[in-house]
C-alpha cells in the first residue's frame, strides 16, 4: 500500500514552520506561478502574495514589497521553493506583527510558528495527560506506557503512530472505532502508523471534530500545537456528550414554552451548558449573568454559588466570604471535590480565566450533579425530540459532513441551524465553487423572515442550476423547516459532491458523467477481477447486508487491507455488526471519509450504500492517479487501459449519461413533496 509521505522541504527548520496543508497549499501556488512566467522572481512575489488568504485584508502589495526589499536586494533574483517559502515566512511575520498577534487574522497566522501563536498552554497539556491516564490507564495496549508524566514530552511521542489517537476518540463516543482495524505492535513500520492516523484522523471527523488544517503527518511530526488543538476538540466532544435533549431529557426543565424549546434544541452543547449554569445561579441568588467560560467565572463567585446550589450537603460560604480569588477558587475546588470531580485545572487555572479547562470542569460538574428533575408538564417538550431512527441518523451524517468540509458555521442541528439558508450557501459555494453570488445574500443574525427566505430561494436556485430535483420545492419549505425536504435536497448535495470528485479524476477524458449504476459496475467488477464470488444487485440489494460485498471490496482495492481472520459469515445480526463496524473502521483507515453507521449496513441504506462505495471508488482511483499507473487493471479491450480517465471511460453502461437524480432520487423527493402537499397545500411554492 502506497504511504502518503506529503510535501518536503530540505532544510527541517524551514519543514517544521508549516503543516501540510499550509505547505501543499503553498506549492500548488508556487508551480502554478512558475508555470506561468518563464523566470519566477523575488519581484514577482508581492502580487502573488497579495492574494493569498493568509494575508488577505492584513497586509497589502506594497508592504509586502517593503518587506521583500529589506530581505533581497536583488529583485530579480530567481525564486525557488525554499526561497518562496522563506519570503512567506518573512510577510507573515510583519502581518503578525501589524495585527499584534490577533489569532483571527488568516488561517495561515493562525498556524504559524512564531512564539505568539505556538507557545504551549502547559496547564491545558498537563489537564489533557491526566485525562488520558485516567481513561485509558487499563487500556490492554496502552496501559504498559501509562501514565504520561505531563511535564515531558512523551505524550507527543505516544501519539505519534495513532493508536492513543484512535482509543481517545473511542472515550468520546464508544464503538465510533473497531478497536480490530488499529494497528498495535511495539514497532510499526510507516504504513501501518500512516493507517492508524488516517483512520485516526477520519474517525475524529465523523464525531464532529474539524480537522480541515491537520494532516497525518503533522500528527506523526507531534506538532504540540496541532496534536493539543486536536486532542481538546476530542475531550471536548466527550465532555459534553450529555448535553442534549436525547440523552438529558429533563433539559427541557430550562424552558417555559415551545419557542423556547425550539431554541435550545439548535444551541451548541456549550451554549447549553450557559444556560443550565444560569438556570441555577438565578435560583441561587447569583445577580450575574454568566456569559463565557473565561472572564464571568475567573473571580470563583459563580462556581460557589453554583456548587452551594446543587450540593447543599455540602454547602460552605466560606468560598463566598474569601476575598482573595486564588483562595477563593482553592475553596471552590475542594468543594467540587466532594462530588468526585477530579482535578484537572488549578486555581490558577480558574483565575486566568483559561477557557477550555473551565467548559471542561463545569461539564464535569454537569455529568456529576446536574440538579434537573423530570417535569411531567413539560413532556410535550420531549415529544419534539420523537424524529424517527431513520431521520435522526440523515441529520447525524449530513450535519457531520458539513463540518467536515470546513465551512465557516459549525453545524450544531441541521434542521435548526440551516432555516435561514446562509450554511447551505456556505456549502454550496464549497462544493460549486462560484456558484453562489454573496452579493444577494443576507448574513446572520437574520431577524426579518423574508431575508431568510431570500437566502433559500437562492439556494433552491442553485439547487436547480445543478440539476436537483426541486419540482414544487421552494425557500420557504427551508425557512419552515421541513425536514423531509431538507434532507432530500442534503442528500442530492452530498451524491453531487461524491460524482464531482469522480468526475474530477477524469478530467482529460471524453464520454457519459458518471451515474450510480456505474459506480456499482465499477464495485462489482472489482470484486470479481480479485477473485471473489460476491455481486450486488443495487444498492438496495439485501444481501449488502452480511458485508461481505464491501469486505470483498475493500480487499480488492488494497488486498492488505482486510483481515480476514476477523470476518465473521454475516449470517446472524451479531455476526452482521461485526462486520458492518469492522467495513466502516477498514474504509476510514484506508482513506475514505465517510459518516455512516453499521446500521446503515445492516439494514441497506440505499443512500449510504452508494456513498459507500462511491468513496471507495473515488480512493481507489486516486491512488491510480498518484502512482500515475501506466495499465488499469479494470480496462476493457475497447477502454484506455493507460489511465484512470481510461479505468472511468469504461464504466458508463445501458445508456445512462447525466449526473441528475436516480430514479430513487425521483421517488424520495415525490414522496416528500405528496407528504408535504397533504400537510400544507395551500403554502406558496414559487421559488
Amino acid at each position: 500500500m502506497s504511504s502518503y509521505v506529503g510535501v518536503l522541504v530540505s532544510d527541517p527548520w524551514l519543514q517544521s514552520q508549516f503543516t501540510q496543508v499550509e505547505l501543499r497549499t503553498l506549492k500548488s501556488k508556487f508551480v502554478s506561478n512558475k508555470t506561468q512566467l518563464e523566470r519566477f522572481t523575488v519581484g514577482d512575489l508581492p502580487p502573488v502574495f497579495s492574494k493569498l488568504k493568509a494575508f488577505n485584508g492584513t497586509i497589502d502589495e506594497d508592504e509586502i514589497k517593503s518587506v521583500l526589499d529589506k530581505s533581497y536586494s536583488n529583485a530579480d533574483e530567481e525564486v525557488d521553493f525554499e526561497t518562496f517559502l522563506r519570503a512567506f515566512l518573512n510577510v507573515q511575520a510583519r502581518g503578525v506583527e501589524k495585527t499584534g498577534g490577533s489569532k483571527g487574522s488568516s488561517s495561515f497566522l493562525k498556524t504559524s510558528t512564531t512564539t505568539v501563536h505556538h507557545a504551549i498552554n502547559e496547564s491545558e497539556k498537563a489537564s489533557y495527560v491526566s485525562h488520558i491516564n485516567n481513561y485509558l490507564r487499563d487500556d490492554p495496549f496502552l496501559k504498559s506506557y501509562l501514565p504520561i508524566d505531563p511535564a515531558t514530552n512523551a505524550f507527543f511521542d505516544l501519539v505519534k503512530d495513532g493508536v492513543l489517537l484512535c482509543k481517545l476518540i473511542n472515550v468520546a463516543v464508544p464503538g465510533t472505532i473497531d478497536e480490530r482495524a488499529i494497528n498495535t505492535k511495539k514497532t510499526l513500520n510507516p504504513w501501518e502508523r500512516n493507517e492508524n492516523l488516517t483512520l485516526g484522523l477520519n474517525s475524529a471527523k465523523a464525531i464532529g471534530c474539524t480537522v480541515v488544517n491537520i494532516g497525518t503527518q503533522d500528527i506523526a511530526e507531534g506538532r504540540p500545537y496541532l496534536v493539543l488543538g486536536l486532542i481538546s476538540q476530542i475531550i471536548k466532544i466527550q465532555m459534553l456528550a450529555d448535553l442534549n435533549f436525547k440523552k438529558t431529557p429533563s433539559l427541557f426543565q430550562l424552558v417555559d414554552d415551545t419557542q423556547d424549546a425550539e431554541e435550545l434544541m439548535g444551541l451548541a452543547p456549550e451554549k447549553v451548558l450557559l444556560k443550565w449554569m444560569n438556570f441555577h445561579l438565578k435560583k441561587a441568588g447569583y445577580e450575574k449573568q454568566v456569559t463565557n467560560f473565561s472572564s464571568d467565572v475567573k473571580d470563583g463567585e459563580a462556581y460557589a454559588y453554583l456548587l452551594n446550589a446543587l450540593a447543599p450537603e455540602h454547602s460552605t460560604h466560606v468560598a463566598l466570604e474569601t476575598k482573595d480569588p486564588t483562595e477563593r477558587a482553592k475553596k471552590v475546588l475542594e468543594q467540587a471535590e466532594k462530588l468526585d470531580c477530579k482535578r484537572y485545572l488549578s486555581p490558577k487555572d480558574i483565575v486566568d480565566g483559561s477557557a477550555n479547562l473551565n467548559l471542561a470542569f463545569v461539564a464535569q460538574i454537569f455529568q456529576h450533579r446536574n440538579g434537573l428533575t423530570v417535569d411531567d408538564s413539560k413532556t410535550s417538550f420531549a415529544e419534539m425530540m420523537t424524529d424517527d431512527v431513520e431521520t435522526s441518523r440523515e441529520e447525524r451524517c449530513f450535519r457531520l459532513w458539513i463540518n467536515s468540509l470546513g465551512t465557516a458555521t459549525y453545524v450544531n442541528n441541521v434542521f435548526e441551524d440551516l432555516r435561514n439558508g446562509w450554511v447551505l450557501l456556505e456549502v454550496l459555494d464549497k462544493v460549486s465553487p462560484g456558484s453562489v453570488n454573496w452579493k444577494h445574500a443576507n448574513k446572520p443574525p437574520i431577524k426579518m423572515p423574508f431575508k431568510k427566505v431570500e437566502n433559500c430561494n437562492e439556494v433552491i436556485k442553485i439547487g436547480k442550476d445543478l440539476r436537483f430535483s426541486l419540482v414544487n420545492v421552494a425557500g420557504n419549505d427551508i425557512v419552515q423547516g421541513n425536514k423531509k425536504l431538507l434532507l432530500a435536497f442534503l442528500w442530492q448535495l452530498m451524491r453531487y459532491t461524491m460524482l464531482q470528485l469522480l468526475r474530477n479524476l477524469r478530467s482529460h477524458s471524453q464520454g457519459k458523467e458518471i451515474t450510480d449504476v456505474d459506480i456499482l459496475n465499477w464495485a462489482n467488477r472489482k470484486v470479481k477481477r480479485g477473485g471473489r464470488t460476491s455481486q450486488a444487485d443495487s444498492f438496495r440489494d439485501k444481501n449488502l447486508s452480511s458485508g461481505m460485498f464491501f469486505l470483498e471490496l475493500l480487499s480488492a482495492v488494497e488486498p492488505r487491507v482486510v483481515n480476514w481472520s476477523l470476518v465473521t459469515n454475516g449470517e446472524t445480526e451479531e455476526d452482521k455488526k461485526l462486520n458492518a463496524t469492522y467495513i466502516i473502521s477498514v474504509a476510514r483507515k484506508l482513506g475514505c471519509s465517510i459518516f455512516l453507521l453499521p446500521e446503515d449496513i445492516i439494514e441497506v441504506n440505499q443512500k449510504m450504500m452508494l456513498i459507500l462505495a462511491a468513496s471507495i471508488m473515488y480512493w481507489s482511483l486516486q491512488q491510480q492517479s498518484d502512482t500515475e499507473s501506466t495499465v488499469s487493471e479494470d480496462a476493457t479491450d475497447d477502454g484506455d487501459a493507460n489511465s484512470v480517465a481510461g479505468e472511468i471511460s469504461n464504466l458508463s453502461i445501458d445508456g445512462a449519461s447525466e449526473s441528475s437524480p436516480t430514479v430513487q432520487d425521483q421517488e424520495l423527493l415525490t414522496k416528500a413533496e405528496k407528504d408535504e402537499d397533504e400537510v400544507d397545500g395551500e403554502n406558496n411554492k414559487d421559488a
